[in-house]
């Protein structure tokens, strides 16, 4: 996905949640920890396939093909001895799926193809501004000044880093920016629009239905816009896309979601917080991306925005 369930207690961080128990503490944060880490790992295993010629459609395809079954069997075993889905409840499980799954993938797999890993990663991890601002602008929610000041740092953070790689990899880095940024507000939208369909459904079988819908889609696009042959990639970017789709997109909301369960979604979401810095890491390590102090710093700036607003408590 795009931003990922993480991302959905990103968005919940204000929610209040008991504290665990110290016992239960560190299972529930080394659940987070490895689902946070496993999510950031997609933008590495999608720019390892861009090395082997394969565009954007063809590779979310192959993608979503080999995660299908995985949550079609999610939605089945969250929705055993559940109330059948009602017709509004199909309008609206297409409709979250489409945008929170399907664009959302979409926009952020052809925005890898211009930038760099690290970059992809920051925009993503401004969804839960963006979940405010759209709270702001659709529902009038107020927006404290705490607020403010964590979306003005989180968003100076991206900056930093959008304007250095625009001195060091040429103009298309805007438009690579461009799709993340639009995958970031497509699913931030899932988020707002989802919450009472969560309430109505649970938060798995809305994942499993929504992400299986997104399956379809995708599958519908590859058919509609590139010819079958365009079917015949290397084998490395059908492991590559088995992976990411074992590894990095059913596992992690299975890892997250268990450990929402036991440690609650403001704990679950900060320890979300390792996902720029793994990613920042992988991209060194494994792509050989450079690690400059303009992407420390900016990453050091988004996640203090986050944090910060997580902190932030408007009154009501």
């Amino acid at each position: 996905m795009a931003s990922e369930p993480a991302a959905t207690t990103l968005a919940t961080m204000n929610t209040t949640t008991p504290l665990p128990r110290p016992q239960r503490l560190w299972p529930g944060l080394a659940l987070a920890t490895a689902g946070s880490i496993a999510f950031s790992g997609k933008a590495i295993i999608v720019k390892l396939a861009y090395r082997h010629g394969v565009d954007a459609a063809t590779l979310i395809m192959y993608r979503m093909l080999f995660a299908l079954p995985l949550f079609l069997g999610l939605a089945w075993w969250a929705g055993r001895g559940r109330p059948p889905l009602e017709a509004r409840d199909w309008r609206v499980v297409v409709g979250l799926g489409f945008s929170g799954y399907y664009l959302a993938s979409f926009l952020d797999f052809a925005g890898l193809a211009y930038v760099s890993a690290a970059f992809e990663r920051l925009v993503l991890y401004l969804n839960p501004t963006l979940v405010l601002l759209i709270g702001r602008v659709v529902f009038k929610r107020r927006v404290a000044g705490a607020q403010l000041l964590a979306l003005a740092v989180s968003y100076a953070g991206v900056l930093l880093v959008f304007g250095h790689e625009m001195r060091a990899a040429g103009p298309h880095v805007a438009l690579g920016a461009a799709l993340v940024f639009g995958s970031a507000v497509s699913y931030a939208l899932y988020l707002v629009f989802s919450g009472e369909e969560v309430r109505r459904l649970g938060s798995l079988r809305l994942t499993g239905l929504a992400t299986s819908v997104a399956c379809l889609f995708c599958l519908a696009q590859f058919a509609l816009v590139r010819p079958l042959a365009a079917a015949h990639v290397a084998p490395q970017v059908l492991w590559l896309s088995l992976l990411n789709a074992t590894l990095c997109t059913f596992l992690p909301v299975l890892l997250v979601m268990m450990a929402i369960e036991r440690v609650g979604a403001t704990v679950a979401a900060q320890t979300g917080m390792v996902g720029p810095l793994s990613t920042i890491l992988m991209g060194v390590v494994i792509l050989g991306e450079p690690l400059t102090g303009w992407i420390v710093a900016g990453t050091v700036f988004v996640l203090t925005g986050i944090w910060l607003l997580a902190k932030a408590h408007p009154k009501t």
